[in-house]
């Protein structure tokens, strides 16, 4: 499967480049001129067995904003750009993602890349093997709750999508995670 897997994420990640340059250029120039920065923020990101790597997102949050997962933040609300909400709520801030899936840091679907901080979330990914997977874009804790859960429970979703990964599987997380997004549900601000 896991040829397979990375041949779709290779083809899909080449045909939504393609498809989006347009768009990432535009919501680039957005970020840009709503607030002093560059329009990527690249994120150190805990990815397959352990390893640190730099994951882009369009920063939605301003400079000097610590590296620190949103819930952990005292006010989040207030450390957001101007069109911060919009990206997030949108989930058009995962969008330079499609880079990390083109390297193979990450796939569409897996886990989703912990901060590499979270020594927590990555003590109880490891004990239970799921740090052998590549992260994803989506995963199936993502449309079992996405921001909502508790990291216990996130991990959980993580190990039984370890034991049942399958190319079906991913396809179905796939069409969850668009209507999630299109619906914008369970999405922090």
């Amino acid at each position: 499967m896991s040829w397979i897997k990375r041949l779709f994420d290779l083809v899909l990640s080449l045909i939504l480049g393609v498809l989006l340059l347009i768009p990432l250029l535009i919501l680039a120039l957005a970020v840009r001129m709503s607030s002093p920065g560059p329009a990527l923020y690249w994120s150190d990101r805990i990815g397959k067995n352990n390893k640190i790597f730099k994951m882009p997102k369009f920063r939605s949050m301003r400079l000097g904003t610590p590296a620190l997962a949103t819930h952990l933040l005292m006010n989040p609300e207030s450390v957001l750009t101007p069109i911060g909400p919009f990206l997030r709520k949108s989930s058009l801030d995962e969008l330079p993602q499609l880079w990390s899936i083109l390297t193979g840091d990450m796939s569409f679907v897996g886990p989703r890349p912990a901060l590499f901080n979270q020594h927590d979330l990555m003590a109880m990914r490891s004990a239970k093997g799921i740090d052998a997977l590549v992260p994803g874009l989506t995963g199936w804790a993502q449309i079992n709750g996405r921001d909502e859960l508790p990291l216990e429970q996130k991990v959980a979703l993580d190990y039984e999508y370890l034991l049942k990964k399958s190319f079906l599987l991913d396809l179905k997380i796939l069409c969850l995670t668009g209507i999630k997004v299109i619906a914008r549900k369970d999405v922090s601000h």
